[in-house]
């Protein structure tokens, strides 16, 4: 049973389902792999991936090469450990395109959502004390990272980020607590990856 999930629920599932689950090691393998410092992996995985290649390539105010490398560097690396942890067994494998890159062996797909409302509700609860910012910065921080993801499965997929046709379940966590929801999705998980 593999299981790809957006970022809310992965941890929780993969408790209750008693697997592993992969979001920040991805991170620290891809950082191990390549020698980079794991603040910058996470970065540059969460950033769009044609930042490499912006507008201005072949001009004279493009970016450094070096960045443009380790940009790619970090993305092949990315979907090598993404392949290698789904090989080693059951396993839930939060973001980082997976869904896609797994298609071959064909993950349960689960796409979380929810309004505007609730999530900035749990990035408010989630904040840290470093972390002071309104809730418009908060705001258009949560818009710049949804923007990052549709671009990035852009460039690793034919169906549109969040469209249903792209998932085997689409769930809308919008003013529910996500440990209620748990049961319900782990059962339905083992009722759908029944050998």
């Amino acid at each position: 049973m593999i299981i790809t999930i957006s970022r809310e629920l992965g941890k929780r599932l993969s408790e209750a389902l008693q697997i592993p689950c992969y979001d920040h090691t991805i991170i620290e393998m891809i950082s191990k792999e390549n020698g980079l410092d794991s603040d910058y992996v996470a970065r540059i995985s969460e950033s769009d991936l044609q930042v490499a290649y912006p507008p201005t390539i072949g001009r004279r105010f493009s970016i450094p090469y070096k960045v443009m490398e380790q940009s790619i560097m970090v993305a092949v690396t990315q979907q090598k450990v993404v392949e290698k942890l789904a090989q080693q067994g059951d396993c839930v494998i939060v973001g980082r395109c997976a869904d896609t890159v797994l298609a071959h062996l064909h993950p349960l797909r689960i796409f979380v959502y929810a309004d505007r409302a609730s999530k900035l509700k749990r990035c408010q609860e989630r904040a840290t004390e470093q972390e002071n910012f309104t809730l418009a910065e908060m705001e258009r921080r949560m818009r710049q990272i949804d923007k990052n993801r549709v671009k990035k499965h852009e460039l690793a997929a034919s169906i549109p980020w969040g469209a249903k046709e792209g998932y085997d379940l689409c769930v809308n966590t919008s003013g529910k607590e996500i440990k209620t929801l748990i049961p319900a999705l782990a059962a339905y998980c083992q009722a759908v990856c029944k050998d």
